[in-house]
């Protein structure tokens, strides 16, 4: 019986290991050192770096303007700075920032930081995380702008009501019935990685459909896919590839905000914690509405080519100027470029990626890029390219219009909440003002 009961123990033990990571098991009890060195593994798991560094600046001082359906938020100073960073916080005020969303002044977050996310992060990790921000970055005073969103929005105090419907507290619990590996990826998506809050569709309060976990998400320009089990060649292998590299053998190129996170982040990840975020994500049950089955589009042949040569659409004609140096007439790809025809982002419900990919460009840390071209193509010209393309060398089940693209031009569409929350001020003042008027008459008479 007492043996059986050190099995036991040994086992948790194993997967409280497993589940804390490599770098835990691998440390000497104790060593502020290796906890900052962990901490800093954490930190690029949690990819603070992208949303706390702006080009050519201090490492996490902040200042990045991050564009939300509600206005711009500009990022905190996150090093040891006393005067504009985290250096004056204790480990219990770090705690709360990082995973309740509440700073040390006792004011709110907006969770643009995805503090709902980090809530999963387990004691230690957080204990390595504060380490490494406080002993193992470089303190900068550097005073990043003010985040002023539109009333009612700039009442911070507006967050703990949010907080209290939507923030579940309760730090990441292994699931017994998986794997140790399974357990450590399900640990890295849902906290420190924070796939959830790009890839999970959102409420018309800014909150995630837990019913829709990580089955697609707009981040008002780029739109983030469904990353469950689907119709287009995400196995296992594809999502480790795709993490790592950027490329997945379904035909993937990462751009936009995942190929930073990449970059930034999962590129640099040890490669035994992203077999595990695979083995989680190709594990989980398959989307409630996935993306357009992956039809197969036939290549173009020479002799359709100079059929068509005399009768191209405006989006042909952009595509022959501006994209068929580099991806050929017939979406092929070549000189190591990708291929646009059945690109998996030709599978998305709607062209946003692909007109973002235009106006903005794909900018890989290393290896070619490809430019933008938002100063020399209209709204209407970029609709007309992503139409064709998506029709050309994909299912042609999406399309795109100049609006569209003009809203992406600005960093997306305003949040309907922004207006139905003026619309509830302005219902409550003229509300107030009719009782007033009511009371006066009543008093008058």
């Amino acid at each position: 019986m007492v043996k059986l009961m050190h099995i036991l123990i040994a086992s948790a033990a194993l997967l409280a290991a497993a589940v804390a990571g490599p770098a835990l098991a691998a440390s000497p009890a104790g060593s502020l050192a290796a906890q900052i060195e962990r901490g800093k593994y954490l930190a690029t798991a949690g990819d603070c770096v992208a949303c706390h560094t702006q080009t050519g600046e201090a490492p996490f001082s902040g200042g990045v303007a991050i564009a939300s359906p509600l206005g711009t938020i500009y990022s905190t100073n996150i090093t040891p700075s006393r005067k504009s960073g985290v250096g004056a916080y204790t480990q219990e005020q770090f705690n709360r920032a990082v995973r309740g969303g509440v700073r040390a002044d006792g004011s709110h977050l907006y969770p643009a930081m995805p503090y709902t996310a980090y809530a999963k992060v387990n004691d230690d990790d957080m204990a390595a995380l504060y380490a490494y921000f406080m002993h193992g970055v470089t303190a900068s005073d550097n005073a990043p702008p003010p985040t002023q969103l539109p009333f009612p929005f700039n009442i911070r105090a507006s967050m703990a009501v949010w907080n209290a419907l939507f923030l579940d507290t309760q730090p990441f619990v292994a699931d017994k019935s998986k794997s140790v590996e399974w357990n450590r990826g399900a640990y890295l998506a849902q906290g420190l990685a924070h796939c959830s809050t790009c890839h999970t569709p959102r409420n018309f309060l800014m909150a995630e459909k837990h019913d829709l976990y990580l089955q697609g998400g707009s981040l008002g320009t780029w739109y983030a896919p469904a990353i469950t089990p689907g119709k287009n060649g995400w196995d296992q292998q594809a999502l480790m590839d795709y993490l790592r590299t950027g490329h997945a053998k379904n035909g993937a190129t990462a751009a936009g905000p995942m190929l930073e996170a990449i970059d930034k982040s999962f590129a640099k990840m040890d490669p035994q914690d992203i077999q595990a975020m695979a083995a989680y994500l190709s594990d989980l049950p398959g989307a409630k509405h996935d993306a357009t089955p992956a039809a197969v589009v036939p290549p173009v042949s020479g002799s359709d080519i100079a059929e068509m040569a005399g009768k191209a659409s405006a989006g042909e004609q952009l595509y022959r100027n501006s994209c068929a140096a580099c991806h050929q007439n017939n979406g092929d790809g070549m000189r190591g470029l990708p291929a646009l025809r059945n690109h998996t982002v030709l599978h998305q419900p709607n062209a946003d990626n692909v007109s973002m990919a235009i106006l903005e460009g794909v900018w890989p840390e290393e290896g070619q890029g490809m430019p933008g071209f938002a100063h020399e193509l209209s709204d209407q010209q970029i609709a007309d390219l992503s139409n064709y393309v998506m029709t050309t060398f994909g299912p042609g089940k999406a399309n795109t219009d100049a609006g569209r693209v003009a809203a992406l031009r600005q960093g997306g569409a305003a949040s309907p909440l922004l207006w139905l929350a003026r619309g509830g001020m302005l219902a409550a003042v003229v509300l107030l003002i009719f009782l007033l008027l009511a009371w006066r008459r009543r008093k008058t008479a």
